[in-house]
Order: structure tokens, then C-alpha cells, then sequence
């Protein structure tokens, strides 16, 4: 690795962040943006079909959000939310997230990205069954093929184990269960009912081996964004929460990707019926225009804090940007937008046209099990059934499509052989048929390569 590390002219980023790109790609420097396209420097325009990462929701031409955050700016830049110092901004916007959420929150963390969140999650979850006098729950429950961020502990609760291997991480007090994954591990025999008892029942199983009285939480997304768009099959989470309340095992929803908008309402938590205890958001908080997370906790979890700290001091957590005046000033703004501009409905009348435009890709043969809920979707890549030459990996067909996309202007991802999109929420009738018009095009191109190469 280090003979490789060379010194150029050229500012270069840390080089694993081109570790997906195939030789022949190069990563275009982004100079400008407007509405649901990224320009570089040469003036080439690229539909981004992923809001970047899944965050910028709100596109990149809202200057009600530049402008607010210009005007907090020159009021005040910063200051600190420690021993209960707040701001009118970072007061006005835990009040409105109270007011929107789905359950009975009542108080809110603020922090700086999602990974953030969840890591202040589980703190929060731990202290809350120590204030119980329950010191032994500490095990964590997630999905395998989850994802809920990149510092060492939300790392290790994301069920990908080239985030552990690759790194060196060792699993503490994380416990896997199965990705509920319908499509690819369903019986042929299973309904999606029948499959969600499975593995409800494989859950309690291993809650009951492990022992309930040492488990804190169950951290899940609504839908498994960067697994691939897992969407959770019939009943699944309304059987996983009974579950969880028989053993006294919090729930965390992880909204990182989810929340505002992206599948159809305002939280995943409201499309699945998910009732958590404690909430994480970041990414379309403030659609990207400022680095700001939350984590929302109800009554009874707070009052397990204050329990707390009587009893050992103030509840020692947060960051330096907790809490920061712009970023509450840039995702209140966030807010207003959706709500004046209506964007929830736009996305459930949109996403009509996202759907059945992605189930079309499916005539090219290259798609397989089309899905989407929202303006989230994703397809698997029909693999050519050729035996793989030895130097392909897993993820190499899936990084193929995504850069002859990006040659025919077009911005996707892949998650080793499955592609994902996540445009900005207030993409029009006619971006969606430019953004699947070049895609086919790009799929074509790529069945093309991969016949001839085998």
C-alpha cells in the first residue's frame, strides 16, 4: 500500500475514498449545483439520482436555506450547548421536531452527523437501564446488512463485515440478527406474514439465549438504505416491537436516511408503524446544507437520565457542535420548506412515476426485483452466467454501471451488485424520465461490455 501512495501536484483526498472506482473512471471535481444536477469544472451537468448521500433532499438551489444560514451568521456564528446553554434557533427547532415526530418525544439531542446520533443513542439507552439499576443490559441488537454510520461503535453496529475486517474492529456486545430480506430469503414456500414469524420468532430465540436482562436496545432502519433498499416485509416490525416490550429492550430507529420525506411521509417511523423509544435524524434535517443531527427521546427515557444525574452528576456527553446555531437555523428553514412547499405530497405523487419506471428496467433483463417505497429504489444486477475471471470481486458489476452512468451524465450508487437511487425529493415528472432514460442507456452499455468480455 505504501508504494503506492504517491505525491503529486494535485490536492488529492485520502485515497480509499476512490477504492470503488474502476480504473478507467476519474472522479469529477464538482464545482457548482442547481436544482437536481451536480456541474464540474468543465460544465458537464450530471443528474445526481442520489442527493449525493441520500441527504441532499431539498436539490442544490434552495436559497431560503443559504440565506438563513447568512442571517445566523451575522448574528451568531457559534456558541457552545453545554450545562443547558441554548440558543433561539436550537430552541425553536427541538420544539418543532417535538411537535412533528411520531411518538411521544420529548426531548432532543442535537449533534453533527448521523453517525453521532446513533453513537449518543446507545449512550443514552445505556444510561437509561443503569438509572433502572439495570447495569447488565448492554448488548445491542441490529440487522445484518444495516448500516448506521462510520465511527468505531456505529461501525460496529452496522451488520457489513468489511466495516469490521477491514479495520480491525472486534464485535462487543453486538448481537446480529437476520436481514428481513423477503425477496432473496424468503422460502418459496413462505407469504411475506409467514416469513416476518420467522424471523420474529428466530429474534426471541436469541433474545432468550443471550438473555433478555442483558440487552439494552434493537437499533433498525425503516428501510435498509445503504444495504441495498431493504423495504421491511408485512408485519415485520409491528411483530419485532412486541417482541422488544415483552423483554424490556428498547427500541431505536435509526431515520438517518428515512426521515423527511424520503419514503413518503414525513419519518419512515409513520410508513412502517414504528413506535421507538428513541429516534435518530440527520442527512435531510437540513438537506445537507449544514452538518446537524438529533436524537429524540421520550418522557420516560429522560426521566431516566434525570434519574441518573442526581444520583452521579450531570449526564457527561456531547459535542463541541452540539446544538450549533446555524445548523438549527438551516434545518428550521429545512422545515418550513417542506411544509409550505408541500414536498410530501410531491414525493407521494412523484413516486408513482419513480416506481413504475423502475419496474420497467426490468424488459432490459439486466434488473432484477425492482423495488422502492418513496423516492427510494433500488434493482439487482442480473450477473452474466459465466464463471467470474479471477480478478473480479464482488461489487465490480455494480461499480461497471455506476461509471458508464456517470459517462452518460448520470449520478448513481452501487451496493456490491445492487444499484440504488435516492434523487432529491423535489425532482420533476420529467428529471425522472431523464434520469431513467439515461440509466437504460447505461444498461445497455453495460450488457454489451460484459457479453463481449465472457
Amino acid at each position: 500500500m505504501d508504494k503506492e501512495l504517491k505525491t503529486t501536484n494535485n490536492p488529492q483526498i485520502h485515497p480509499f475514498s476512490n477504492l470503488h472506482l474502476l480504473p478507467e473512471q476519474s472522479a469529477p471535481v464538482i464545482e457548482k449545483g442547481k436544482g437536481v444536477y451536480l456541474i464540474d469544472t468543465s460544465g458537464t451537468k450530471y443528474l445526481d439520482a442520489m442527493s449525493s448521500l441520500w441527504c441532499a433532499t431539498l436539490g442544490y438551489s434552495q436559497h431560503r436555506l443559504v440565506a438563513a444560514a447568512k442571517k445566523q451568521l451575522d448574528k451568531l456564528p457559534y456558541t457552545h450547548s453545554f450545562r443547558g446553554r441554548r440558543t433561539p434557533p436550537v430552541n425553536e427547532l427541538a420544539e418543532k421536531l417535538i411537535d412533528i415526530s411520531p411518538n411521544q418525544f420529548t426531548n432532543v439531542f442535537f449533534a453533527s452527523s448521523g453517525s453521532e446520533a446513533n453513537e449518543s443513542a446507545i449512550k443514552i439507552a445505556w444510561s437509561f437501564h443503569k438509572a433502572n439499576t439495570e447495569k447488565a443490559r448492554r448488548k445491542i441488537l441490529s440487522h445484518e446488512k444495516s448500516y448506521h454510520g462510520s465511527a468505531i461503535f456505529s461501525a460496529l453496529l452496522s451488520g457489513s463485515a468489511p466495516m469490521h475486517e477491514h479495520q480491525n474492529l472486534r464485535l462487543a456486545d453486538i448481537i446480529f440478527t437476520a436481514t428481513p430480506d423477503f425477496y432473496h430469503q424468503g422460502f418459496s414456500t413462505e407469504t411475506e406474514d409467514d416469513f416476518s414469524d420467522r424471523l420474529v420468532s428466530h429474534l426471541e430465540n436469541r433474545i432468550l439465549r443471550e438473555k433478555p436482562e442483558t440487552i439494552a436496545a434493537f437499533i433498525a432502519e425503516p428501510v435498509m438504505g445503504v444495504g441495498g433498499v431493504i423495504i421491511p416485509p408485512k408485519n415485520y416490525f409491528k411483530k419485532v416491537q412486541k417482541v422488544l416490550k415483552r423483554y424490556g429492550i428498547l427500541f431505536i430507529a435509526d431515520e438517518v436516511i428515512c426521515g423527511f420525506g424520503r419514503t413518503g411521509n414525513l419519518f419512515g417511523s409513520q410508513t412502517f408503524d414504528l413506535t421507538p423509544d428513541i429516534m435518530t435524524v440527520a442527512k435531510g434535517l437540513s438537506s445537507a446544507y449544514f452538518p446537524i443531527s438529533a436524537v429524540l427521546t421520550t418522557k420516560q427515557i429522560n426521566d431516566g437520565l434525570e434519574t441518573l444525574s442526581k444520583k452521579t452528576g450531570l449526564f457527561s456527553h456531547g459535542f463541541t457542535y452540539s446544538g450549533h446555531p446555524v445548523g438549527a437555523a438551516v434545518a428550521m428553514e429545512t422545515i418550513r420548506i417542506i411544509e409550505q412547499d408541500r414536498i410530501i405530497d410531491h414525493v407521494r405523487d412523484i413516486s408513482k412515476v419513480f416506481k413504475i419506471k423502475l419496474m420497467e428496467l426490468s424488459e432490459t433483463k439486466a434488473a432484477l426485483n425492482t423495488r422502492s417505497v418513496g423516492l427510494m429504489g433500488a434493482f439487482d444486477l442480473a450477473i452474466p452466467n459465466k464463471s467470474y475471471p479471477k480478478e473480479f470481486v464482488n461489487g465490480e458489476f455494480g461499480n461497471k454501471l455506476v461509471g458508464l452512468a456517470q459517462k452518460h451524465c448520470l449520478f448513481i450508487r452501487a451496493v456490491g451488485d445492487t444499484v440504488v437511487l435516492a434523487p432529491p425529493l423535489i425532482i420533476s415528472k420529467g428529471e425522472i424520465n431523464i434520469l431513467f432514460e439515461r440509466l437504460t442507456n447505461a444498461i445497455g452499455q453495460w450488457q454489451k461490455h460484459f457479453r463481449f468480455r465472457f
